[in-house]
């Protein structure tokens, strides 16, 4: 468990704030929006209303005591760097900036974000994997060239164990695991026999999963 300050309850601080709590972190939200902190205050542990970008708003929060402060106010780019920059200055840990653009991100980085989260190419990037490639569920990117993939099973794997797909030499990718029915995914042993409409969860490069055909 983590104690974290969401600071700006639009949208995406809002999701993101709700589903920190949710997986049992200790979230307190702060936005300057009295009405917005107000509906939604019950989900946290705490929530203050007050501008941010104002000193004494962030000694009264105590930011040095979060483990991670996100600052999602991206819409607003001047406060946000404000804020972020606030932060650093009085001893947040760990300051992770939401971003609208390129640019945006180089300014928060140099002005005191740890990590900048650019959701709009995040989601822009993934949406162009999945639909470029008629086999591909979802992906999570670990690099330029390296992800982890959800993919339908390969006719030519289906009545083949993992081994004898020969899946790591001949297609040069690591199977972690294996959903069925759109259940959560389990761990795929040596002996697990791929079925048809089987999902494979891989793990390689962008071009081996490309090379796959459904």
């Amino acid at each position: 468990m983590k104690s974290i300050l969401v600071i700006g309850m639009g949208r995406f601080g809002t999701y993101l704030a709700k589903r920190l709590a949710e997986l049992g972190n200790q979230v307190m939200i702060a936005d300057k929006d009295e009405e917005t902190v107000n509906r939604l205050s019950h989900h946290f542990t705490d929530a203050i209303i007050g501008d941010c970008s104002c000193e004494e708003v962030l000694s009264e929060i105590g930011v040095n005591n979060f483990d991670i402060c996100f600052v999602t106010m991206g819409d607003s780019f001047q406060p946000s760097l404000e804020v972020t920059a606030l932060l650093k200055d009085m001893g947040a840990k760990h300051v992770v900036s939401m971003s609208a653009s390129e640019i945006q991100s180089k300014f928060l980085l140099r002005n005191g974000a740890d990590e900048v989260i650019y959701p709009q190419m995040d989601m822009a990037y993934k949406a162009a994997i999945k639909y470029n490639a008629d086999n591909i569920f979802d992906f999570i990117k670990l690099g330029n060239d390296y992800g982890i993939f959800e993919i339908k099973v390969p006719r030519e794997w289906v009545g083949k164990d993992v081994v004898r797909a020969n899946i790591r030499k001949e297609y040069d990718l690591n199977v972690l695991a294996v959903k069925k029915g759109g259940t959560s995914a389990v761990f795929a042993a040596a002996d697990y026999i791929f079925e048809e409409g089987d999902h494979v969860i891989v793990a390689g490069a962008f071009k081996a999963v490309d090379k796959l055909k459904d």
